[in-house]
């Protein structure tokens, strides 16, 4: 049957023309389109508009914002309750200090604050978000999700709504999820918001863990931009599963659901193999910071700033030495707030920003590992 007969062409609806079209994919275009002049102008306008390709959309940062809890927990108040010191804790990890939270206080406060403030940044109303995703491994309860919570709290009506789990890695993986969603036309607007409670997980008898672990949250806005030369230039995510059981949390879901036993045995708060992190952290974050540059063709000289997740200053400084990159270039605020798992880079970029750390036309590299294992990277130019 010849595909090109008009009264055939006319009938046959899109997927049964592409179909045949992947058959043919060897005929020239240009010949094939040639052959329709026999249509009418109409037609052949209506045709080949369902055959042009859909625009490519750039992802930029217009807003950020951040909120972390009022109360400050110090090393020198740690020292009252485990077995430590100041000066063993700024030794091993950097952190001085940590933001906990209230009891009655949950992820979603945070996330709703550290909303507005992005939202204000990019001066975006909240009904002109098309998608909501908020990264986190503390939400508010297992369903619904917390970026359900947050949707309703801003009024953004007409956004879709989903929670994104990747551990510490969450906000690079929920930035990643976002820019496919802007970069293929889906949505034009998306708020990402990284936000933990980690302090209500912690094991506060375990010094290893509870001098590591606090709480807040970081925003960002993400708007389509036809230029190329701006946004998110680069991606890349990655994940190991066998080393899941180093960095988890045993009970509370259909595995061990929450029991007696699960109490007394304390398997509702976090544990860590931190040895074993380490190794993983340190290179699996110099890989994706290598990954990155190699997909974009520059080199160290040409990045302005990396913004690593803020787990161990330690694990940073061992990043920088693989990478022969200088921390003079690092942003580093783990010691005002420690980590903070998903919040952590998204609260760094935040500050960074409003410091003047980032300027216009610089190439930023923001990096992550985290639970699962999980790790990954995107280079941004602002």
């Amino acid at each position: 049957m010849n595909i090109i007969d008009k009264n055939y062409f006319v009938k046959i609806n899109q997927q049964t023309f592409i179909d045949y079209g992947q058959i043919l994919s060897k005929v020239n275009i240009v010949n094939f389109y040639n052959s329709l002049n026999h249509l009418s102008s109409e037609e052949t306008k209506k045709h080949s508009d369902e055959f042009k390709t859909p625009p490519v959309y750039s992802t930029v940062i217009t807003g950020t914002g951040s909120a972390v809890p009022e109360h400050i927990l110090t090393n020198e108040d740690l020292e009252k309750i485990l077995d430590t010191s100041d000066q063993w804790i700024t030794e091993r990890t950097g952190m001085k200090e940590r933001r906990i939270a209230k009891p009655e206080e949950a992820a979603s406060d945070f996330a709703f604050c550290a909303a507005q403030n992005a939202l204000a940044d990019a001066n975006v109303k909240p009904e002109e978000i098309d998608l909501i995703i908020v990264a986190t491994v503390t939400g508010d309860m297992p369903f619904p999700s917390t970026a359900c919570i947050l949707q309703h709290r801003l009024g953004a009506t007409k956004a879709a709504a989903m929670d994104l789990s990747a551990g510490c890695s969450g906000f690079i993986y929920a930035l990643v999820t976002a820019h496919q969603f802007i970069s293929t036309g889906t949505y034009k607007t998306i708020l990402v918001v990284g936000v933990e409670v980690l302090s209500k997980i912690t094991d506060w008898t375990d010094r290893s863990t509870a001098v590591l672990l606090a709480d807040g949250a970081g925003a960002a806005v993400l708007r389509a931009t036809p230029d190329p030369d701006r946004g998110i230039i680069a991606t890349y995510l990655a994940a190991d599963g066998s080393h899941g059981k180093d960095l988890y949390m045993p009970a509370g879901g259909s595995a061990i659901p929450a029991s007696i036993e699960s109490v007394q045995k304390r398997l509702h708060y976090l544990k860590m193999n931190g040895s074993a992190i380490f190794k993983v952290a340190v290179r699996s974050m110099s890989d994706v910071v290598k990954r990155l540059m190699e997909r974009a063709r520059i080199a160290t000289e040409d990045i302005a700033l990396i913004i690593p997740h803020q787990a161990n200053l330690r694990i940073i400084e061992a990043m920088a030495k693989m990478l022969n990159f200088p921390m003079s270039r690092i942003f580093v605020n783990i010691q005002k707030y420690a980590n903070t798992s998903s919040a952590s880079t998204i609260i760094a970029l935040d500050e960074a920003r409003r410091s003047g750390r980032i300027r216009v036309n610089d190439l930023v590299i923001m990096v992550a590992f985290g639970a699962g294992l999980t790790w990954g990277g995107v280079l941004l130019r602002f």
